[in-house]
C-alpha cells in the first residue's frame, strides 16, 4: 500500500471540504484524521517513526505548511485516543490536542463532557485544563461522575475556587474580595460550575428591624435553586455557619417559590475549618477556600 499517496489525497479533500463544508468542518477533520492516523500508525510499524518525518516534508510542499512533524504525531494520537474516547464532532481536532498531555482517562472524560455541555471553544478548554477543574473536585464526586452517579449541586463545586485578582494584593478585605468577583462576574459563576447565573450582590433583606445584606445572591437553573454566597478573609468561624443559616432561612421563607428546591449556601473563605461545618446540622451549606490568582 502507498502509504504517503493515501494520506496526501485525503488531506487534499480535507482542504476542499473546510472550504465549502464549514457546518461540517470537525466532522470532515475527525474522519480524515482517524483515517490518517491509522495509515501513519501502520506506516510507522512498517518503515519505522522516521517516515512520519519524511511524509511532513513532503506534504509541507505538496499540500499545507501546516502538516508538520508535530501535526502528524499528533494526528496519529487522535487514531488511538479514538480507541479509548470514541471522537465526537462537537470537538475540533484543536480541542483533542489539549487533551492528549492529560494521563487520567477519567480527567480526559470529564473535560470532553464539559465542552459538549458548555459548547466550549478551545480557549475555553485551555483555560479550565490549565486550572485544573477536575482535579479540585473531591475524590467521592470524582468517583460518583466515573460511574455516572448524579450529582447534587454542592458536589460539582471545585476547591479550592480560583478568583481571578488583577490587582495583586494578597491580603483583601471582605469588600476587595467582592469587587475582585464582580470585576469578572463571568468568569466566577464559571469556577462554581455549571447552570450559575448572578442575581444582586449585597442583596438587602429585612430581619425584624434590622437591614441586612448577602454578599453575593445567584440562581442555578440546573438545579433550581438559590444560592447565597458569603466572603470571608480569615478563616471559617462558627458564627458564619448560623449567618448564612439565617439568610438561607430568609431566602427560603420569603423569595422562593414553591417550584423551587430548597436554598444552598456558600462560605467562600481564606482558610477552612473542617471541624465547623462536620458538626452543622444543616448540610446546604458547604465551604470552599479560595485562591486570588
Amino acid at each position: 500500500m502507498n502509504y504517503y499517496n493515501e494520506i496526501k489525497s485525503l488531506l487534499i479533500n480535507n482542504e476542499v471540504n473546510r472550504k465549502v463544508k464549514t457546518y461540517s468542518i470537525n466532522k470532515s477533520d475527525l474522519d480524515t484524521y482517524y483515517q490518517i492516523g491509522k495509515m501513519l500508525h501502520d506506516a510507522g510499524k512498517c518503515y519505522g517513526e522516521g517516515i512520519i518525518k519524511e511524509y511532513s516534508k513532503k506534504l509541507c510542499l505538496e499540500v499545507n505548511k501546516k502538516y508538520s512533524v508535530r501535526y502528524l504525531f499528533d494526528i496519529k494520537k487522535l487514531y488511538i485516543f479514538s480507541k479509548v474516547h470514541p471522537l465526537d464532532a462537537q470537538l475540533s481536532f484543536s480541542h483533542y490536542r489539549l487533551l492528549f498531555s492529560i494521563k487520567n482517562e477519567n480527567a480526559i472524560d470529564y473535560y470532553i463532557n464539559k465542552v459538549i455541555a458548555n459548547n466550549m471553544s478551545k480557549r475555553g478548554l485551555q483555560k479550565v485544563i490549565m486550572l485544573k477543574e477536575y482535579e479540585r473536585l473531591s475524590e467521592d464526586t470524582k468517583e460518583k461522575l466515573r460511574r455516572k452517579e448524579k450529582l447534587e449541586l454542592k458536589e460539582m463545586i471545585p476547591n479550592p475556587i480560583i478568583i481571578k485578582n488583577n490587582n495583586g494584593n494578597v491580603d483583601v478585605s471582605e469588600k476587595v474580595l467582592q469587587r475582585l468577583i464582580l470585576e469578572d462576574i463571568s468568569s466566577f459563576l464559571k469556577e462554581l460550575g455549571d447552570g450559575f447565573t448572578f442575581i444582586d450582590n449585597e442583596y438587602k433583606i429585612r430581619i425584624g428591624n434590622a437591614y441586612n445584606y448577602i454578599d453575593l445572591l445567584l440562581f442555578n437553573y440546573l438545579y433550581n435553586c438559590f444560592v447565597v454566597i458569603e466572603l470571608k478573609v480569615n478563616e471559617l468561624k462558627k458564627q458564619d455557619i448560623g449567618q448564612i443559616e439565617i439568610y438561607m432561612n430568609y431566602i427560603d421563607k420569603n423569595v422562593k417559590r414553591i417550584s423551587h428546591d430548597k436554598t444552598i449556601g456558600i462560605i467562600i473563605c481564606k482558610e477552612n475549618n473542617k471541624y465547623i461545618i462536620e458538626y452543622s446540622s444543616d448540610k446546604r451549606i458547604i465551604t470552599r477556600k479560595y485562591i486570588l490568582l
